[in-house]
């Protein structure tokens, strides 16, 4: 059963990855963005993994990252080998603060230069609250931090009501009965989410500590000042009960 609490929790598995995985993981990702071209996943990518209904990938695009990113969705094979094992290990340290999540979706590789940042926004259970997989949570690990420690992750938290959908009469299967949902919109794309008052919390955790964050907190990056940022993302999921899979 779905705890709402599941998806506003963040929390930490320290030496998630240990010196030489995260050594391994940026001669892997040198070797990828020399042979196929850093320019294709920064200025000359036209997708980004956010959407936002009503608004193209581009305009989505320029909303969530202003400055660009690297944005690399097909990350080699002895990549995500390695990211994979990792998550295979801290299994039971990320099932205390998230019992739901029993899978994951393909890891992404994420590289912010000086001037970049991701603006704040909430992914909600995307895409659908009540289709199955279900996002719980979002899990990023740095394999490179920039050398004046700026490019620092945010959550920001708020008792206003307004990003949240109304209570439903009828508890959506798989949920616990008090469950909400965050509203599409909790980004820069609604007026009222630029005029909601927030609370910011920043962390810079170390090079290979994964940091898990619930699927609707409010979250973002500060601008990287100087050197770079890098670091993968995977997004956790609850899988359908065994009755309601289908092939």
């Amino acid at each position: 059963m779905i705890h709402i609490a599941e998806t506003l929790s963040i929390h930490t598995v320290e030496d998630f990855l240990g010196a030489h995985e995260v050594q391994q993981l940026n001669e892997l990702m040198d070797l990828e963005l020399a042979q196929r071209g850093r320019e294709s996943f920064d200025d000359a990518r036209l997708s980004t993994i956010h959407e936002v209904p009503g608004l193209t990938s581009e305009l989505a695009r320029a909303l969530y990252e202003p400055a660009g990113r690297v944005e690399m969705t097909d990350v080699p094979a002895a990549a995500q080998a390695i990211l994979n094992a990792a998550l295979e290990r801290s299994r039971a340290a990320i099932a205390r603060n998230a019992p739901s999540v029993e899978s994951h979706r393909p890891w992404i590789f994420l590289e912010y230069q000086a001037g970049q940042y991701i603006s704040a926004h909430a992914d909600g259970i995307a895409p659908d609250p009540g289709a199955w997989p279900r996002q719980i949570a979002a899990a990023s690990v740095a394999i490179e931090l920039a050398p004046d420690g700026s490019g620092g992750f945010y959550v920001e938290t708020s008792g206003s009501e307004a990003p949240w959908t109304p209570a439903s009469p009828k508890p959506v299967t798989g949920y616990d009965a008090r469950m909400r949902f965050i509203s599409e919109g909790t980004d820069g794309s609604s007026d009222w989410f630029a005029a909601m008052k927030r609370t910011r919390w920043t962390a810079q955790p170390a090079t290979g500590t994964l940091l898990v964050f619930g699927s609707q907190l409010v979250h973002g990056t500060e601008p990287v000042r100087v050197g770079r940022v890098r670091k993968f993302l995977t997004l956790l999921t609850a899988e359908a009960p065994a009755p309601h899979r289908t092939r």
